[in-house]
């Protein structure tokens, strides 16, 4: 079973010069193009591309939805340089030995292994504050 990392980035916005690329159109595309070749250089395909909400604040308590563009890509993860351990089932785990645990001395109170300590009702110190 193949395995994927996905990276999500934000389409362009402008388009960008070059020689030969004379119209708006051209000139987004050709900035597209460098964007799609880079990422596909590292490894990237492209998968899709989704214009999602997203909420920015504007002032001291509003908010507004604004749509972000956004070119999802995907890439086969590397199985032997990202080997993870297979999960280990509770049967096989064996507890440690607990060490002999020493009598708990609570203040003047003595409290053997095994009990615990009667708690009562908090006190308030007022002294403190």
């Amino acid at each position: 079973m193949q395995r994927f990392e996905y990276k999500v980035v934000p389409a362009p916005k402008r388009g960008e010069k070059a020689r030969g690329v004379k119209t708006t159109e051209e000139r987004f595309a050709f900035a597209l193009t460098q964007m799609m070749n880079d990422l596909g250089r590292d490894g990237w395909d492209y998968v899709r591309a989704d214009t999602l909400p997203c909420d920015e604040r504007v002032g001291l308590t509003g908010t507004k939805t604004t749509y972000q563009n956004m070119l999802v890509f995907r890439r086969v993860i590397d199985e032997a340089a990202r080997e993870q351990p297979e999960p280990v089932a509770f049967a096989t785990l064996r507890a440690a030995p607990v060490a002999e645990a020493a009598p708990l001395s609570l203040g003047s109170a003595h409290v053997p292994l095994g009990a615990a300590p009667s708690l009562g009702p908090a006190k308030h110190d007022v002294a403190a504050e």
